[in-house]
């Protein structure tokens, strides 16, 4: 906690108040010292301050080490219990008690003693201290059915209300602490949040664009090397594509980018016709809720960038279904998984050695990469699951399905 928070305030009011109370106590010793002793009324009433000042920055310490702030402070322990056993020798002589008893003295001192280590030890050993004190300063007044036992127990009270305030304000500081640990770590989950979010937005809008933009480039680099003009019309399509991703990336940047089903899905049919991959639609989204169509928007574009980076496909089926309980389902089907070397070359599928290559589509035991691992935490957000792997003997699928949701309007 910084000095200047809220929590670290409300942390430093309350020490302050049982500080001020707890001193007193042991302080009131000095109210019962006979001046007429001279110097060693002087000497019990400066011991008894002095074990004051020690018991508050041991209790301090304590509730430091309780909090897991600092080491148990094992000096001021030390120092703590000398002078309180020297206050206790010190103040009996030249007290003036009306029972003529030490009982008195030695409670209140001791107790302060107590209650400054109570932070550091057991509930149960604080109580069983607490009693087995009180009955041997109390005893001699009980056995000899004396009216000074009133006293003592009076003085018992006030030791237990003491520790019952000390255990409060620790608790309540301890509680104030990890809601302050809680919102710092909350803000720290949301720039993580924040930077998955933008992550997720770099890998889709640079994945499908820088893969396309490899095709189209090495098509005009085919064309070229045989003196074809349509070379210039490929590169004059590839800065095409350059600039719209660059637009995106300024979208990326400024949060505002967002995915329409229906757009992706005439920009996916525009991509792959492109690439030489022919693509047929079943089903549309007409009639979906909005945040449904955006989640499906972002299916289209990671299956799309999933098919031109990973594959050989030559053909590819999209189909967008609604059951009877309102669950959507897209799915994206293409061939091409199969190369003549026997290895599976699509998103994360199964290589012939035994062997997951490439993003990790995610079927059975299999790891996910960037680009599906994406798309499962944006779909898991909406409440809806993503399944994809190889579809035997050649093709691959990305099935999304989501819940049924309020369509639109």
């Amino acid at each position: 906690m910084t000095p200047t928070s809220r929590a670290a305030r409300v942390d430093l009011t309350m020490r302050g108040s049982l500080y001020v109370l707890f001193a007193g106590v042991p302080l009131a010793v000095v109210g019962q010292v006979d001046a007429t002793h001279g110097y060693l009324a002087v000497l019990a009433a400066g011991l008894a301050a002095a074990q004051a000042v020690a018991a508050v920055m041991l209790l301090h310490s304590a509730i430091d080490h309780r909090l897991g702030k600092a080491p148990r402070p094992r000096r001021r322990i030390v120092v703590a219990g000398a002078l309180s056993l020297a206050a206790v020798a010190a103040a009996i002589p030249v007290t003036a008690l009306a029972d003529g008893t030490y009982a008195a003295v030695a409670v209140v001192v001791l107790a302060s003693l107590l209650i400054a280590l109570d932070p550091m030890i057991s509930t149960w050993m604080t109580v069983t201290i607490a009693t087995a004190g009180w009955v041997i300063a109390a005893g001699p007044a009980v056995v000899a059915g004396d009216a000074g036992f009133g006293a003592n127990l009076g003085l018992l009270l006030v030791v237990v209300a003491l520790l019952a305030t000390e255990r409060w304000t620790v608790w309540t500081i301890d509680v104030i602490r990890q809601l302050d640990e809680a919102q710092h770590v909350k803000a720290e989950l949301a720039v993580a949040e924040e930077r998955l979010r933008f992550a997720r937005d770099l890998h889709d809008v640079a994945g499908r664009t820088l893969s396309v933009v490899a095709l189209k480039a090495e098509l005009a680099a085919q064309l070229g090397k045989r003196g074809r003009p349509e070379a210039v019309e490929e590169m004059l399509e590839v800065r095409r594509i350059a600039q719209d991703s660059l637009a995106e990336l300024r979208a990326v940047v400024s949060g505002l980018r967002t995915a329409r089903f229906d757009e992706e899905l005439a920009g996916a049919r525009s991509l792959l016709d492109a690439a030489g991959i022919s693509c047929r639609v079943i089903g549309d989204g007409a009639g979906l809720a909005e945040p449904t169509r955006a989640t499906l928007g972002w299916a289209v574009r990671e299956a799309t960038t999933n098919v031109l980076r990973h594959s050989r496909a030559t053909s590819c089926t999209i189909e967008l279904d609604r059951a009877a309980d309102g669950t959507v389902t897209f799915t994206m089907t293409n061939d091409g998984t199969m190369t003549n070397d026997g290895t599976m070359t699509n998103d994360g599928t199964m290589t012939n050695d035994g062997t997951m290559t490439n993003d990790g589509a995610g079927g059975a035991g299999a790891a996910r990469g960037n680009g599906l691992t994406g798309l499962a935490e944006r779909v898991a957000g909406a409440g809806g699951t993503v399944d994809a792997g190889p579809v035997p003997p050649d093709r691959f699928r990305v099935a999304v399905s989501l819940p049924r949701t309020r369509e639109a309007v």
